[in-house]
């Protein structure tokens, strides 16, 4: 016999399942970018992918434009402005580095925003996340002395992503309201492709050539971890534990990691392997913390609702 609580336990299944899914797609960006780059300069790659990317939503968003506003283009366009800055970084870091180092130092970001939360508006930053900030030290310091070349710049534009990623998502929580969704994205593509564009025109055009794989290389960046993903996250994030989700996003790194050992033939040296599992553990531990905390006090909840506690 069903009970009332299986529909909605089947949607949360389903739910971590997708977003389980998307972090595979992102994974993928760090090595189709890195591919992508060996043709396509980071700039013109970075416009190639958004232009195509506003183009595939905005044939999507056809029967929502209608209800496009001044304030959904408002704010879409300055959450837009951080979506740039964190693409921008992104490229740029993948091209100066490995995707295994990439991939562990912008998920710094999940210890970058209590730290801001904290700096601009005081928000307490508990024990566990303080915890975590120290052994993301270590473990960026081992990363740094691991490698022949020592913490390089692909390496620092890679951590200044993390801080813009940071101040993406703090921006989205912060500035939209009730907008929708998939518009909002649609905006924010939008504005990172005029971004693109104009530094593409404001910079020396250099020469290149792209060959066949540098243009899949494109079409993935555009539309798996881009479109597809945005969208996916968008969806279903609302249906699951924010810890949680915070949780599975941790694993981005994992399969960048992976898919640059399996594609690119990266090897870390194991200090660098154990740089990259202490920021692991300093971005999930928290986490982890926090939800067996939830757990433990909604069984405590349901215990003293009734009556066994």
């Amino acid at each position: 016999m069903q009970t009332a609580r299986d529909p909605a336990m089947m949607l949360q299944t389903k739910a971590t399942a997708i977003l389980l899914l998307s972090t595979v797609m992102w994974g993928g960006s760090f090595l189709f970018n890195k591919i992508g780059l060996r043709e396509i300069p980071p700039v013109q790659f970075f416009f190639f992918r958004f232009a195509l990317a506003a183009l595939l939503m905005g044939g999507l968003c056809l029967p929502r434009l209608r209800r496009l506003d001044l304030t959904t283009v408002k704010r879409g366009a300055l959450v837009g402005v951080a979506l740039t800055l964190v693409n921008l970084t992104f490229v740029f870091g993948v091209s100066g580095t490995s995707i295994s180092r990439a991939g562990y130092l912008n998920n710094l970001f999940v210890l970058i925003i209590p730290l801001l939360s904290f700096t601009l508006w005081r928000e307490r930053v508990d024990r566990l996340t303080f915890a975590g900030i120290l052994l993301a030290l270590v473990g960026v310091w081992a990363l740094a002395s691991g490698g022949n070349g020592g913490f390089n710049r692909g390496d620092l534009v890679s951590t200044v992503c993390a801080l813009f990623i940071a101040i993406h998502i703090l921006t989205v929580s912060r500035v939209l309201r009730d907008e929708d969704l998939y518009l909002v994205t649609l905006v924010q593509f939008a504005t990172v492709a005029l971004a693109g564009g104009l530094l593409c025109l404001a910079l020396p055009w250099p020469r290149f050539t792209v060959g066949a794989t540098s243009v899949w290389a494109v079409v993935y960046c555009a539309v798996f971890p881009t479109v597809v993903a945005f969208t996916l996250q968008n969806a279903y994030q609302r249906y699951v534990n924010p810890t949680k989700a915070g949780l599975i996003y941790t694993l981005d790194p994992v399969w960048s990691m992976f898919s640059g050992m399996l594609f690119l033939d990266e090897r870390l040296t194991p200090r660098e392997g154990f740089g990259c599992l202490l920021i692991l553990a300093a971005v999930a531990g928290p986490l982890l913390g926090r939800l067996v905390g939830q757990k433990r006090r909604s069984v405590y909840l349901f215990d003293k609702a009734n009556g066994e506690v």
